[in-house]
């Protein structure tokens, strides 16, 4: 057993975030584990871009409301304590209401040998961001 050393907060970068998103690397498994988290924190109004990951994703929804938005255009809330999962391939976004904060603990697997585990895709528009809301969990 061991602890893995804190690594410092890193800025996320703009070509896959709209706004402010700052995230805390939890866990970054080494071969052969393939675990990967991060402690991300979105200020009012950020999101993602359009993304998918190859083994899909699951997100623990900690502070705030989180925005879940996938391509038929249905936009997810989810709030403290609820976790999502977005299957392998989906492409969807997920980021923070226009007026608070919101933390979420994403998970996701990586594919190992160099091998893009997230697909990155084009920024989510003011419109697609902005659509009508469910809290449906049907």
């Amino acid at each position: 057993m061991e602890f893995a050393k804190q690594q410092p907060t890193v800025k996320a970068p703009a070509d896959w975030f709209t706004g402010d998103v700052w995230f805390d690397v939890i866990h970054a498994g080494q071969e052969p584990s393939r675990m990967r988290a991060n402690l991300v924190r979105f200020s009012p109004g950020a999101r993602t871009h359009w993304h998918s990951h190859a083994l899909g994703q699951a997100l623990y929804v900690v502070s705030g409301t989180a925005l879940i938005g996938t391509r038929d255009g249905t936009v997810f809330e989810a709030h403290p304590g609820e976790t999502v999962t977005c299957p392998p391939g989906e492409e969807h976004w997920h980021g923070a209401v226009s007026d608070r904060f919101m933390e979420h603990i994403a998970m996701w697997e990586g594919l190992g040998d160099g091998i893009p585990e997230t697909e990155w895709r084009e920024p989510v528009t003011d419109q697609q961001y902005n659509a009508p809301r469910t809290t449906s969990r049907a």
